[in-house]
């Protein structure tokens, strides 16, 4: 009898969603995009958050870690374990709703990014992170690694574009995350106000953070914005959800290339000059591409200067 005979039992009486112990199952998940390898003890495909709360009560029962697997793009190894592993693309991948006057989307944590790309594009809209995985990785997944994309600079990253988080956790308590300490666990804010100072000064300025929770994004001149510091901590936030609340982009219009022979003289090409300390690619793009119409001799599209995103800046090879 397998060593996890008692566990798999009690999972397949308490889900309606498949549980899978069988080889074939667990080989399926033992990888990610990386090289790390990690067979788990079994696989749940839950059909929604009551199967996840009861996967994580069972789970915390027999202290057997759990883990939340969308895409199975990570290339660090986050979606694999030896644990029992949410298998969250079967069921849980679906858009629940889409406001485009609210600019907001609802999915579920197993929705692939290309999906709700293509239900927003009719409306003008976009999901702003785009990483090269957008055919395969899950809103989910993009969630726990704060996932970006080569226009993030412009559009930002996920973190940019969450609003809100339905979340289980670990001790199967439901919170809803937001804005103005929304959903907060409990002693999260009198940790935060008892050390303003430290993470007003101790966090570094990141365009990305995916090392643990953003506490800085807790600080009140921040908006206190629960589900942004739930962003990019990996598990936690990896798919544990019901349900996500996030933020639609403007697609932009055409895109501008400007080369230049080197940083420095792209930099120098701003008024005033930029120093390497707080270039701004997006305002330096904006620039650079007026001078080249002005050079060629053609008014600027109306709205061109406006939209950085719509700007491409590349230093010439």
């Amino acid at each position: 009898m397998s060593e996890f005979a008692e566990l798999e039992a009690e999972l397949r009486s308490a889900v309606r969603g498949e549980v899978g112990f069988d080889v074939t199952s667990r080989a399926l998940v033992t990888m990610d995009a990386s090289n790390y390898r990690r067979v788990p003890a079994g696989v749940v495909a839950p059909r929604d958050a009551d199967d996840v709360a009861a996967v994580l009560e069972v789970c915390r029962t027999h202290g057997v870690p759990v883990v939340a697997r969308g895409g199975g793009t990570s290339i660090a190894g986050q979606a694999t374990g030896t644990g029992v592993v949410l298998d969250f693309t079967r069921h849980m991948n679906r858009l629940l709703e889409i406001n485009p006057d609210g600019r907001t989307a609802v999915v579920q944590p197993g929705l692939v990014l290309d999906r709700l790309q293509e239900a927003a594009a009719p409306h003008g809209l976009r999901f702003g992170p785009d990483p090269s995985t957008h055919g395969r990785c899950t809103l989910g997944g993009m969630i726990g690694n704060n996932s970006c994309g080569s226009h993030s600079v412009a559009w930002g990253t996920t973190a940019d574009s969450v609003r809100e988080l339905d979340v289980i956790t670990a001790r199967g308590r439901r919170l809803r995350l937001g804005r103005d300490w929304a959903g907060a666990p409990q002693g999260l804010r009198g940790l935060v106000t008892g050390d303003l100072a430290r993470l007003r000064t101790g966090f570094p300025d990141l365009p990305r953070r995916i090392s643990g929770y953003a506490l800085d994004a807790l600080l009140p001149e921040r908006g206190a914005d629960v589900a942004r510091s739930f962003c990019g901590n990996d598990q936690i936030a990896r798919g544990v959800a019901d349900a996500l609340r996030e933020r639609g982009k403007d697609v932009p219009g055409d895109v501008a290339v400007v080369g230049y022979d080197n940083w420095d003289t792209m930099a120098l090409a701003c008024r005033p000059p930029l120093t390497t300390v707080d270039m701004n690619l997006a305002e330096i793009g904006r620039i650079a591409a007026l001078r080249l119409l002005q050079a060629i001799d053609a008014e600027p599209e109306p709205g061109v200067h406006t939209v950085p995103c719509r700007l491409v800046v590349r230093e010439s090879s």
